[in-house]
């Protein structure tokens, strides 16, 4: 049996969609799509009932969504669900029918997933792939890079070229032109990806370290890097002192990986610190649920994940070096602000 790979975009929930194992769509106020029965026309009727509002472009596009999530996709199918707070990805097998929890305040369609891959990060993947799953619609099928993300999945990130350059965009039939958009939001995640990588992939981890401190400098703080290869683990020193002399000190391990971190990578460092020191570990990855939990625990120690990086680096571009503005060419634009579908 052919498995399918779908992309779904949920920002009404979070954290429960990985904790509860299952995923979800909006569009609260129609009734168990069973209801209505696996009939685009019906699913329009409907919709143009509940939303006599809508623009009536929306109508077939909605119905399209309901009629996949509800009878098209199968058990046993691959979905990637990316997740916009830490700007990761998650991936899931479907392991059940199409469900209505008429007892959920928010999304009541549903369906239960198991998730085998969490907290992956984007930099790992070509862009043209990314851009594919940054569809402006809240669910659709992966077409063009179904191969890239299942050898991802059997094979592990080696298996991955994320090098790979971004392939002219085809010309697309009517019915496909919404997943490729070009809106402000599908535009935000390209900028955001493209200074991922290119701290990922263009940067040697020494070069990484100085980033970071220029970075900090950026922000206000003095920094240095400690010399190269003997750093015990601590690769940036910074401070408010302009001269160094006056706490608190803070101590910055820099991973240039989109691996993971885990909480004993993140407990070596906190072994490092004297009394009065803080501690900052700055990755392009994520972390742990576990090394999320010992930065609750620690009130001097603070986490940093590649998409962190990320918005620090546009919230300060305009003040770091002319060094990493030519490796990370930006300018500001005006480009649609297309809202999103998902009710």
């Amino acid at each position: 049996m052919l498995v399918a790979v779908w992309g779904i975009h949920n920002d009404a929930l979070s954290n429960e969609l990985v904790e509860e194992g299952f995923i979800s769509i909006g569009w609260s106020v129609i009734p168990n799509l069973h209801s209505i029965g696996a009939d685009r026309d019906s699913l329009k009727r409907a919709l143009a009932g509940a939303y006599p509002d809508a623009k009536a472009g929306a109508i077939p596009v909605w119905a399209g969504i309901l009629y996949r999530f509800g009878f098209e996709m199968k058990e046993g199918d691959i979905v990637i669900a990316p997740y916009r707070a830490d700007s990761t990805l998650n991936f899931g097998v479907i392991t059940g029918e199409y469900e209505y929890i008429p007892e959920a305040s928010v999304h009541p369609h549903r369906r239960k997933v198991r998730w085998i891959k969490t907290g992956v990060s984007r930099g790992l993947f070509p862009q043209e792939a990314l851009y594919e799953i940054g569809s402006a619609m809240t669910l659709f099928r992966v077409k063009k890079n179904v191969q890239v993300f299942m050898n991802f999945l059997n094979a592990g990130p080696d298996a991955v070229a994320p090098g790979m350059p971004l392939d002219s965009i085809e010309r697309q039939a009517a019915d496909d032109w919404i997943e490729t958009e070009p809106s402000a939001a599908r535009l935000d995640q390209f900028t955001h990806d493209f200074i991922l990588k290119t701290l990922l992939l263009d940067l040697s981890h020494e070069e990484f370290e100085h980033f970071t401190a220029d970075l900090l400098r950026a922000m206000g703080y003095e920094a240095r890097v400690t010399p190269y290869s003997s750093d015990g683990g601590v690769d940036v020193i910074a401070h408010r002192d302009p001269l160094g002399l006056e706490p608190p000190v803070i101590k910055v391990q820099c991973k240039h990986t989109a691996a993971q971190q885990s909480r004993p990578d993140v407990q070596r460092l906190s072994g490092t610190l004297a009394h009065g020191e803080l501690a900052l570990f700055v990755c392009l990855g994520s972390f742990s649920k576990d090394a999320l939990g010992y930065e609750r625990e620690r009130q001097n120690l603070r986490l940093l994940t590649g998409a962190d990086v990320v918005e620090l680096t546009l919230q300060n571009y305009d003040k770091i070096s002319a060094r990493w503005k030519t490796r990370i060419p930006l300018r500001q634009v005006y480009v649609v602000d297309r809202a999103s579908e998902g009710r």
